[in-house]
This record gives C-alpha cells, sequence and structure tokens, in this order.
C-alpha cells in the first residue's frame, strides 16, 4: 500500500507558524509507511505594493487571534519596522530552493522564526539570503548559498513553485495549512487538531 501525506501550507500563513509545534510532533508520529510530501501552495503572488493599511489591521488581527487560541508567540514589531507587501511567493521559492539541498524543513522553520520572532521581512529575496546564510552557518545543515542564490532566482524554480500551487488546489479547498493523505491514488482530506497531534495521528491511523 502506497501512501503519501501531503502538507499544503506557506512559510509566510500565520495559522502554518500556529501550527507548527503540533506539526511536528506529529511527523515524529507518523507511521514509517506513510511519505511526507510539503506543498507550497502560494498564499499570494508577487507584489512590489505596499499592503493596504486595512489589510495590514486584518492580518495583525489573525495574529492576535492565533496568541490568544494557540499561546503562539509573534513580534508585532514587524508592521512597525517594515512597509508589508501581500507577497509570500519569495518566501515559497526559498523552500523550494532549499528543497533541492534537502534544506526545506529547516528553510520553512527559519523563515518563520524570521518572520514572527525576528520582524524581518520574507517577501525580500535579500532577506531569504541572509535566512539562508544564517542557516549555514548556525546549524549542522550543509547549505550552498551561492546555489541557493540561483535556485531561488531560476526560472525551474518558478516553475515547480506553479506546479505546486497548482497541486495545492487541486487536494484541497480548506486553506492553509492543511493535509491530505493519498493512500494508493485515493485522496482523503485530514481534519487538524491545532491542540493536540494525537487526534490528527489516530484518524491517520484509522484510514491506513
Amino acid at each position: 500500500m502506497s501512501s503519501k501525506l501531503y502538507y499544503i501550507y506557506d512559510p509566510m500563513c500565520s495559522w502554518c507558524w500556529g501550527y507548527r509545534p503540533v506539526w511536528d510532533l506529529l511527523q515524529q508520529h507518523l507511521p514509517k509507511s506513510i511519505a511526507v510530501e510539503y506543498v507550497a501552495g502560494g498564499l499570494a503572488a508577487d507584489s512590489d505594493c505596499a499592503m493596504p493599511i486595512d489589510q495590514q489591521q486584518m492580518i495583525q488581527n489573525h495574529w492576535r487571534t492565533i496568541e490568544q487560541k494557540l499561546g503562539t508567540r509573534f513580534n508585532h514589531d514587524f508592521w512597525r519596522d517594515n512597509t508589508p507587501r501581500r507577497s509570500t511567493y519569495n518566501a515559497c521559492r526559498a523552500a523550494i530552493a532549499a528543497h533541492k539541498q534537502s534544506c526545506q524543513k529547516p528553510m520553512v522553520e527559519a523563515i518563520q522564526q524570521a518572520y514572527y520572532l525576528r520582524a524581518l521581512n520574507p517577501s525580500d529575496v535579500d532577506v531569504l539570503v541572509s535566512v539562508a546564510k544564517e542557516l549555514n552557518e548556525q546549524t549542522s545543515h550543509t547549505l550552498d548559498v551561492a546555489q541557493f542564490i540561483t535556485d531561488i532566482n531560476s526560472l525551474e524554480t518558478n516553475k515547480e513553485l506553479e506546479k505546486q500551487v497548482s497541486l495545492a488546489r487541486e487536494l484541497t479547498q480548506q486553506g492553509f495549512p492543511s493535509l491530505v493523505l493519498e493512500i494508493d491514488g485515493v485522496i482523503q482530506q485530514i481534519p487538524l487538531d491545532y491542540i493536540d497531534y494525537k487526534a490528527t495521528l489516530a484518524y491517520i491511523q484509522k484510514l491506513s
């Protein structure tokens, strides 16, 4: 039996950040027969325009809701120190570029920490390159930064992002994050529990 669990996400999705502790635990306890595949859903396409104030306020309210419901930490200085843009595709490209060097998960986590804890703007490629350099210098993950820079700007990476965005839309309409289990070609939506991984794990085990 062939089983794959699709994790549909965006590195700049605040609910993905809120879900991350539970997602990390779920991955640790998944049956080894289930392969995990990250799918960058592409929350917001490339834009050089400043985010409208009302949209900024809406997203800040999302952050506060997640803080209250899940206890997730956010650095609200982001909204004071940056010119936010509704633009997440560069962060998705960074994850895809890192995946080519088997560093996708550490890169996603580093982008999230840069955005939500350090108030940096992952919409900017130079921020993403700095994150890649830090990942290479401060952890055990060996990342060729020059290759990363080439890849994040490559046509091949952009085509892969388009492919993943399309796949995400085919798999689910439930937004980010989402989990979709594929067993021998049969697709099943997996309900998320943002507090306890065990409920989601039990659901997956029942299906597989």
